[in-house]
């Protein structure tokens, strides 16, 4: 019953009219920028933070929100119609979306797409829903040693489930941990590592640092791109509706890549992507039927599977954000900067604190996913135009807008060299093979730890013991540690490794 009443209040809040139209807005800039390649969620987000300000919290969460999930829709229609995914977590939905869409059946691919989407949005909320109060409580016997605990365990997971080197990525972490130390210490009040440089005593900006590595750095790999390697098929689009045959294999499809993502975009370092790339590598393993199209070759499963679990990825990544106050991705570490420019502090206060906040944001992607279908299904010709209007002429756009979205962050022109030095880096890394996601997770949790560490070893008079004389501390910790061991094991490393093959 306490369910249904939450419910209730999520439903009174969000569906208000100011909060339905930001939703909408929300869920169409997240389609937008899913199927136009150059700009991610990330970007989108971090773009958009400062116009927050002047947003009530409830309106500003929701239209984020739906940007994050939007793109994960939106990201399907570039990978099946074009061969280039609008958003990192299409990557494998262009394998077999795009043959499909060589063989004339872009319409049936487009809405298996569509409707796994919206069904593993649907349950991902559901559980969302369900979990939020009970982890909440158990939030509450967390103290700074069990959550600097947590935190280590986060950069760890991150670590092990972040595609490519091992080493690369704990190099990133590092890197990020380190960017997260110049500024201002809280305690003694010293300046650390600014190098003299006046703009650096409050820390780098959190807004500078992510739309450098995913804005920018995007925007330059796109550039290097020969454009007239698109293919848009905009004849081909006829009849949406997939056969009898299409949904007898992609039903059973759906609900693996829903469960498969349900779990894996909790775990930290885990969401869309890793949820996608997981499926798809599920779907490799399930024994064909007589006369089915191998996958690679125009399978609609391999476009069913991902897509769900992109999107329940999506869904339940707020969990850890909402009930413990902990990023497990990139873009929740964005909606951490979100609150605490609303001066909400994220955690299992929120929902005894702000509980209209709470319900309201998770009620609105009950919302927003119905708004999408509507967005995705019939609109797709609307899609497909856009897809027509050169490169060119839309990074020039980007690029303004993005610059000044930072420079209203702080009314500061060196956020704007920041971003371009931030740019530069992230293409770099692209090229070093580096993923920049665990370096914004280790700049985000870094300040977070070191805080909870000092107010840890405080109360326990400088006695480290206290992290693993503390039952769920060190419980904790020995996650940590199983992870790093199990990751290293020869036979889990090879698997590892396969998951992320795109081809």
């Amino acid at each position: 019953m306490d369910l249904l009443a939450n419910l209730a209040t999520g439903f009174a809040v969000a569906g208000t009219p100011i909060n339905l139209l930001y939703a909408f807005i929300g869920c169409l800039l997240g389609t937008l920028i899913g199927v136009l390649p150059g700009i991610g969620p990330v970007a989108t987000i971090a773009m958009l933070l400062p116009a927050t300000y002047a947003l009530p919290p409830e309106s500003a969460l929701i239209m984020l929100a739906g940007i994050y999930y939007g793109a994960q829709y939106g990201g399907s229609t570039t990978a099946i119609l074009v061969n280039l995914p609008g958003e990192s977590s299409s990557v494998v939905t262009t394998l077999d979306g795009y043959q499909m869409a060589r063989q004339g059946r872009a319409g049936p691919a487009l809405a298996a797409a569509g409707l796994g989407s919206f069904f593993a949005g649907c349950v991902g909320t559901l559980l969302l829903a369900g979990f939020a109060a009970p982890l909440s409580e158990m939030a509450f016997a967390f103290g700074p040693a069990e959550y600097c605990s947590l935190m280590v365990v986060g950069l760890i997971g991150a670590v092990v489930l972040a595609s490519g080197s091992l080493l690369k990525a704990i190099a990133m972490i590092i890197l990020g941990l380190l960017l997260g130390l110049v500024g201002t210490d809280v305690n003694s009040g010293m300046t650390r590592f600014s190098m003299d440089i006046p703009e650096l005593t409050d820390g780098i900006g959190f807004v500078a640092v992510a739309m450098g590595l995913f804005g920018y750095a995007e925007i330059i790999t796109n550039l290097a791109k020969n454009e007239n390697d698109r293919e848009v098929f905009t004849a081909k689009v006829q009849g949406l509706m997939p056969t009898r045959e299409d949904f007898r294999q992609m039903m059973p499809a759906v609900l693996r890549g829903t469960a498969l993502g349900s779990v894996l975009g909790v775990l930290p370092g885990g969401g869309a992507v890793l949820a996608s790339f997981a499926a798809y590598t599920l779907e490799k393993k399930i024994k064909l039927k007589a006369g089915e199209v191998p996958l690679g070759q125009g399978n609609i499963r391999g476009v069913a599977s991902p897509e769900s679990a992109n999107n329940a990825g999506a869904q339940t990544s707020f969990i850890p954000l909402l009930t413990l106050g902990i990023p497990p991705n990139a873009v929740m570490a964005l909606m951490v900067g979100a609150m605490t420019i609303h001066n909400i502090q994220p955690g299992p206060q929120v929902m005894t604190v702000n509980p209209e906040l709470f319900w309201g944001l998770i009620v609105s992607m009950w919302i927003g996913n119905l708004m999408l279908i509507i967005l995705n299904l019939p609109m797709i010709g609307v899609w497909i135009k856009l897809l027509t209007v050169p490169y060119h002429y839309m990074f020039p756009a980007i690029v303004l807008f993005c610059a000044i979205g930072v420079y209203t962050t702080n009314n500061s022109t060196f956020d704007i060299g920041l971003v371009a030095f931030f740019g530069l880096a992230g293409y770099v890394f692209t090229k070093l093979g580096c993923e920049p996601a665990p370096l914004l997770l280790g700049f985000i949790l870094g300040p977070m730890m070191e805080e909870y560490l000092k107010r840890a070893l405080k109360l326990a008079r400088g006695d480290w013991s206290v992290f693993v004389t503390r039952p769920l501390s060190a419980a904790l910790l020995a996650i940590g540690v199983l992870l790093l061991v199990l990751v290293l094991l020869p036979a889990i490393k090879s698997k590892r490794e396969e998951a992320f093959v795109e081809d």
